[in-house]
């Protein structure tokens, strides 16, 4: 049947089925469940560029209820709640003819919001505390897996430094909490941006691209944030102030980790012009994300090519020989 003779209220039923679908394999499925629960915004998001914001936020409300009716209302909430804006933000992006690197921003910031709404909520009014829940969950993990060995017999003194070496690691994962927003946004973003432009391109219609990962660039003010969280552990450390630090710690790896995009787009860019062969680009590639050491390499460089520009030097430099 051609998409074309179907009628707004049809495709607006049609997709709000499609989201309903998806919250419940978010919910059910283990492994796909997480993918389900990343895409779900992308029928909002279709809807919206097609029909208007009006109709995606009917379209949210509908499988929101049939949701809660079928599943649990609070699953629902939070489904609702953390991925609708993503597709509504979306939608209204593309509908209104914005460019590729004004949308996924403009998305970023609405998942990153609702998700942060999601979790105050949660507190204020249901008292859960889901940051704190997941790094509960996976201490009970650790804690399961080590009863485990020791159950199997192993080597007890090779069960206490594991146990040992877990403990550090789980106390800077709390952390870093706040961060894990950042990530599920990101995530989130990525993926309904990507499935929509695909699900548009199918349904006739045209979504807006990011530009060639090698000419990505982020703004010089991630440099800037890494210096600031520098002193914030410090001081957060050295003056006894946790949330000091805490928070300067979260903006310290945000800013490592926009390096290092920034670091692997200059390296991508280099890549092409010098015609690495596209087999060797990415086996390096894969050997820098593998050692930590050439990651933090990459990272600094990403940081000081927001400042300096690495490739538009290089274009200079070439144009005038």
């Amino acid at each position: 049947m051609d998409h074309r003779n179907i009628t707004p209220t049809v495709e607006g039923g049609l997709l709000a089925t499609g989201a309903v679908i998806l919250g419940a394999m978010a919910v059910y499925l283990p492994v796909l469940g997480i993918v389900a629960a990343l895409l779900w915004p992308v029928p909002i998001a279709v809807l919206t560029v097609r029909q208007g914001v009006g109709r995606g936020i009917m379209a949210c409300a509908v499988a929101g209820v049939l949701m809660a009716l079928l599943m649990e209302p609070v699953i629902s909430l939070r489904l609702v709640l953390s991925s609708g804006p993503v597709g509504l933000m979306l939608g209204f992006a593309i509908r209104r003819g914005w460019g590729g690197s004004r949308v996924f921003p403009a998305t970023f910031a609405a998942s990153l919001a609702s998700k942060v709404i999601m979790v105050l909520l949660l507190l204020l009014v249901m008292h859960v505390d889901m940051l704190g829940m997941q790094v509960t969950l996976l201490r009970e993990s650790f804690d399961q897996s080590f009863a485990m060995y020791e159950a199997m017999g192993l080597d007890q003194q090779s069960i206490d430094e594991a146990r040992a070496n877990v403990g550090p690691v789980l106390e800077l994962v709390g952390l870093l909490m706040p961060l894990v927003l950042v990530i599920m946004a990101a995530l989130d973003t990525f993926a309904c941006y990507f499935m929509t432009g695909r699900v548009l391109g199918r349904l006739g219609a045209s979504a807006p691209q990011l530009p060639p990962f090698s000419r990505w660039r982020l703004p010089s003010f991630f440099l800037y944030m890494l210096g600031f969280a520098l002193v914030g552990m410090y001081w957060g450390s050295t003056r006894d102030i946790p949330l000091l630090y805490q928070a300067a710690i979260n903006v310290n790896v945000a800013a490592m980790g926009a390096g290092l995009i920034q670091g692997l787009s200059l390296f991508w860019y280099l890549a092409e012009r010098f015609r690495i062969s596209k087999i060797f680009r990415w086996v390096i590639f894969v050997l820098l994300m593998m050692n930590i050491v050439l990651m933090q390499i990459v990272a600094f460089s990403g940081l000081f090519d927001m400042l300096f520009d690495y490739r538009r030097k290089l274009e200079e430099r070439a144009g005038r020989l």
